[in-house]
């Protein structure tokens, strides 16, 4: 299996986090169509699991991951139906993390690029080890991004940003990487793993309906790129819908009056 998968524990409640490992760390983590597939399958694990309230992304080894399997392209690049299907099943699979009712949570470890930071770029937020280190690195390697990259890191970083990492091909430091926007900050390489299970544990003690409804307001303005007033007005009907017709909402109120934790159901 090229996706190790655990369940991990976030306080007395059911609730955890699903740790996602990409698993061949011979090959810096190099995305294939099995490493895809197997992602695919661990998505679907986390939908089905109510319990699951945040995901979290890494890599095992010295790489987050390197990128698409160069040595897979040479016969896959040949092929004018596997190829294409194969980007376009990439683009499903990494998009699952941007429509999952969870927060997806990069824990980038090591070496990252390309298809690797494409991984990353559709998670909801990152952490960066001190010793990561994150670029593109298509062209260098006379490819051209295909996975996202050239339509996500612009959004994330700004034009100008994303065309020098792009035609230059270098490697952000993680400090850096948090100056740029492309994290949202540095931790101490063993302390990887225990900030990214602290940021779960915080996500559990919300109500997941009100996290998986935020979720999908703010990817949908931002993936749509549409007006403030459309924006507004899709934000405005989702928090009427909720507050008016969800357990949490009304919960969430009185157990602030009441000065108690609050007991969220998720409906």
């Amino acid at each position: 299996m090229t996706i190790a998968v655990d369940h991990v524990k976030l306080g007395r409640g059911k609730a955890v986090a699903a740790v996602l490992r990409l698993d061949r760390p011979d090959s810096l983590n190099a995305i294939d169509w099995e490493m895809l597939r197997a992602l695919d399958a661990a998505l679907d694990e986390v939908e089905a699991d109510a319990d699951v309230r945040a995901v979290l992304v890494t890599g095992n080894g010295r790489a987050f991951s390197a990128g698409g399997d160069l040595k897979g392209y040479v016969k896959l690049q040949k092929d004018p139906v596997k190829f294409p299907q194969f980007v376009a099943d990439l683009h499903r699979i990494f998009g699952r993390l941007r429509t999952i009712k969870v927060p997806a949570i990069a824990l980038v470890n090591g070496v990252t690029a390309a298809g690797g930071l494409e991984l990353l770029l559709n998670c909801d937020f990152t952490l960066v080890a001190r010793s990561a280190r994150i670029g593109d690195g298509h062209l260098n390697f006379g490819q051209m991004g295909g996975g996202g990259v050239l339509t996500l890191l612009p959004r994330a970083i700004g034009r100008e940003r994303a065309m020098e990492l792009i035609v230059t091909g270098r490697f952000l430091s993680s400090d850096e990487c948090v100056a740029w926007g492309l994290a949202n900050r540095v931790v101490d390489d063993e302390h990887l793993l225990d900030e990214g299970l602290e940021l779960a544990k915080g996500i559990a003690a919300k109500s997941p309906l009100a996290v998986a409804n935020a979720k999908e307001v703010l990817h949908s303005v931002w993936a749509d790129n549409g007006s403030v007033e459309a924006g507004l007005r899709f934000e405005r009907e989702r928090d009427a819908y909720y507050c008016l017709t969800s357990h949490d909402a009304p919960e969430g109120l009185v157990a602030f009056g009441e000065k108690r934790a609050p007991r969220f159901k998720g409906r």
